[in-house]
């Protein structure tokens, strides 16, 4: 009988001191390491909605990023089991989602809402916090944990 091994593996683009990751301290700074840092894909943000994971340390720096999923023009399905695969394999101590809505609108729809409780529920079972679950558009956001969602 031949049972496969399992290898994970996590290897990062750039090797940085700890002290150089940037630090979130509240929404504004996980929308402007999305958006200025441009890891929505910039060719296709108008009109494909795509969901994306930042890691964070204990320190709350970011570890990296990792793109989740691209959907159509009107969604884009994330799995927790894989948010969370993610965020163990990188030694996350808590995590970020974030997804674009190419209408603009920035109101969370139930799907969105849903989401985000069952990846919090998750998350604390796992004991990794999700921090916040952002909407974006071109130029603005919403936290999910601004409202009170989380």
């Amino acid at each position: 009988m031949l049972i496969p091994e399992i290898k994970i593996k996590v290897t990062y683009d750039k090797i940085v001191k700890k002290t150089d990751l940037f630090k979130i301290t509240n929404s504004n700074d996980a929308f402007l390491v999305f958006s200025e840092q441009k890891l929505f894909d910039v060719d296709t943000f108008d009109w494909i909605e795509e969901m994306l994971l930042l890691c964070l340390n204990r320190a709350n720096r970011v570890i990296g990023y990792y793109k989740m999923s691209k959907g159509g023009f009107s969604g884009t399905v994330a799995d927790p089991k894989v948010i969370f695969t993610t965020a163990l394999n990188c030694g996350a101590s808590s995590v970020i989602v974030a997804h674009n809505h190419p209408s603009g609108n920035l109101q969370p729809s139930e799907a969105d809402i849903k989401f985000t409780k069952n990846v919090l529920a998750a998350g604390k079972f796992l004991e990794i916090n999700l921090m916040d679950s952002l909407i974006l558009s071109d130029n603005n956001y919403k936290s999910l944990a601004d409202d009170g969602y989380l």
